[in-house]
């Protein structure tokens, strides 16, 4: 490979990453100016959209996200809340059921653990989804998250791929804390977003061809 053409892969990559870090410092600074419970649902959402629209390829700035925050707040709200009080139960749950001392020893205990575990993927599967779908559809706000979990389901290669992803942000976070505050949520959303907007475009141009056999 040209030196010009890998300086050129190389600048990107930077790009890419420091648009992650941006992205991750916005979603940070306006989940706290919410008081954290009630900025975390438009925060998270206005993440999504401008993430969407960094992928089309717009210079996004303050302003921009600050409008879909304001924008967002109360449907994000409503969204995200719900989600995030139930993935804070099962964790707690795991956290619990997995501790030194507290392991179940029975089959029942043991069974819970488990169960809990595959809820905690269903959940994740579902979420992977939900905020780029938010971006990318107009539905009503009750259909999203039934969306969201039906395309997880019949999806499995694509799901399969975004928890994968979610996973290895989560490693490389969980090896280097350091990037949490830096560059964790932003990562995940941008990687999310780019991910699911091919997922998304591809099912679209395949439902185009169909419909024009």
């Amino acid at each position: 490979m040209s030196h010009p053409a890998m300086s050129m892969k190389v600048q990107a990559v930077c790009s890419e990453i420091f648009w992650a870090a941006r992205l991750n410092l916005m979603w940070m600074v306006f989940t706290l100016l919410g008081g954290v419970v009630l900025g975390l649902g438009p925060a998270t959402m206005a993440a999504y959209v401008v993430a969407r629209r960094h992928a089309r390829g717009e210079s996004i700035q303050w302003r921009d996200y600050a409008s879909a925050y304001r924008r967002e707040f109360v449907r994000g709200s409503l969204l995200v809340l719900p989600v995030a009080v139930v993935a804070t139960v099962l964790v707690g749950n795991l956290l619990y059921l997995s501790a030194p001392g507290t392991s179940p020893g029975t089959a029942a205990g043991g069974g819970l653990l488990v169960a809990t575990y595959a809820a905690l993927v269903v959940l994740a599967a579902a979420g992977a989804y939900l905020g780029p779908l938010y971006a990318h559809y107009e539905l009503p706000l009750r259909d999203y998250l039934p969306k969201a979990s039906l395309v997880a389901l019949t999806r499995p290669a694509a799901t399969a791929l975004l928890l994968f992803a979610l996973s290895a942000v989560a490693f490389v976070v969980a090896t280097a804390p350091v990037l949490a505050p830096i560059v964790g949520v932003g990562a995940w959303i941008s990687l999310n977003t780019w991910l699911c907007q091919r997922f998304f475009e591809e099912n679209e141009a395949r439902l185009q061809a169909k419909g024009n056999q």
